[in-house]
């Protein structure tokens, strides 16, 4: 079992003005289902062998999502912009809060949450487009053999949220559309039960998880310094995300073609037998799939073809994102993300042709005549 702290993503939709000049919002904060990270981020020791993996997948189902006690954990909480480099407590709280989680409910399959957004800065910030939630709680892990409901194999699971500390708005989050402000009525006064969250010890906190990232904080200097660092790689990597799909949308015309292409070539392979080198190449191209597939932790099977191997590492990578891309789509989704993949070099070197010496008895003969020679100063090429 691990302790850690989580950052979950939602989407501001529809905020609303209250007469005082708040921003009051009710949003879907949590929702159930299965969550991807790296092996590096939920176990980073390599403790439970888990490390070196691509993608590890950890189940949150319905008794970790609503929880009575972990969801009135979240009651009373800040709502900051960006994540702290250190928990929110009462010796910091001024210096973040920006407003105040007012209230939590089962909507659905999701948690949400009762919003009151309270700085002017903040307020305008929001306006312009930092619109994206993320919630910062702690949470214990349990590694094992775990199946969502869906049938996904997860090798760890939420076994329960300890406590909630901060939401925070921030420019990209990871959870989804489904996870977002809606047009439900907003909460008006304080819940009696604040009090209870109110009056609870924070348990001291030396890592905390920002979009599944683990970053320790007891150095505030670093911690920020590493925070900066990898919200500028989400961010890239976001971009090259999107910067793909632009490119699928502007190259229609190529892709008609290649479709083209594809059409004429499967004609001359049902017309004609392929030869070997076009065997060898097909083969070859395979095994560069596959070996990519295997470095970025898809399991392979004989049934799958190349179409199947790929979009089993965009899905696998991109999830939902990738759940109406076409063939084309996904292969140049999959060029992209397995660029730096490493792949074994399985191909067999030749030793070269053969030598042929000549056996002992020929060996021996030239040997004797080469003799012969020196001493009549003749020099006699051998037969």
């Amino acid at each position: 079992m691990r302790a850690m702290l989580f950052a979950d993503q939602l989407v501001l939709d529809a905020p609303r003005r209250t007469a005082e000049g708040y921003l009051a919002v009710r949003a879907k904060a949590a929702r159930t289902g299965v969550y991807q990270y790296t092996g590096r981020e939920v176990d980073p020791d390599n403790t439970h062998g888990l490390r070196d993996q691509a993608i590890v997948n950890v189940l949150r189902d319905e008794g970790t999502v609503f929880d009575k006690r972990a969801a009135r954990s979240f009651i009373g909480k800040p709502i900051t912009t960006g994540h702290p480099a250190e928990p929110v407590n009462s010796k910091n709280w001024k210096q973040h809060a920006d407003g105040v989680i007012m209230g939590a409910l089962r909507d659905g399959e999701h948690l949400a949450f009762d919003l009151l957004l309270m700085d002017e800065a903040a307020i305008a910030d929001t306006a312009a487009g930092t619109v994206e939630l993320s919630n910062g709680y702690g949470a214990r892990i349990e590694f094992g053999d775990f199946k969502a409901p869906d049938g996904t194999i997860c090798q760890a699971r939420q076994a329960e949220i300890t406590d909630g500390n901060h939401v925070a708005r921030v420019k990209f989050g990871r959870a989804g559309s489904t996870c977002r402000i809606g047009d439900a009525a907003v909460c008006d006064a304080l819940p009696s039960n604040i009090l209870d969250s109110l009056t609870k010890t924070e348990k001291p906190v030396k890592t905390i998880m920002i979009d599944g990232l683990t970053v320790d904080v007891s150095n505030a200097d670093t911690a920020m310094a590493t925070i900066t660092t990898l919200i500028a790689a989400r961010d890239a990597a976001t971009g090259k995300v999107t910067g793909l799909e632009a490119k699928s949308v502007a190259d229609a015309a190529t892709i008609v073609a290649k479709d083209a292409e594809i059409a004429k070539l499967t004609a001359d392979v049902a017309a004609a037998k392929p030869t070997l080198q076009q065997l060898r190449d097909a083969g070859k191209q395979f095994a560069v799939i596959e070996g990519k597939a295997k470095a970025m932790g898809v399991t392979v099977t004989d049934a799958m073809d190349e179409a199947a191997i790929m979009k089993a590492v965009v899905d696998k990578a991109m999830g939902a994102t990738a759940k109406d891309y076409t063939a084309d789509h996904v292969a140049i989704a999959f060029e992209a993300l397995t660029k730096d993949a490493k792949v074994a070099d399985a191909a067999v070197q030749p030793l070269g042709s053969p030598v042929v010496i000549g056996d002992s008895r020929q060996m021996r003969d030239a040997a004797r005549q080469d003799y012969i020679a020196s001493l009549t100063g003749q020099k006699k090429e051998a037969a």
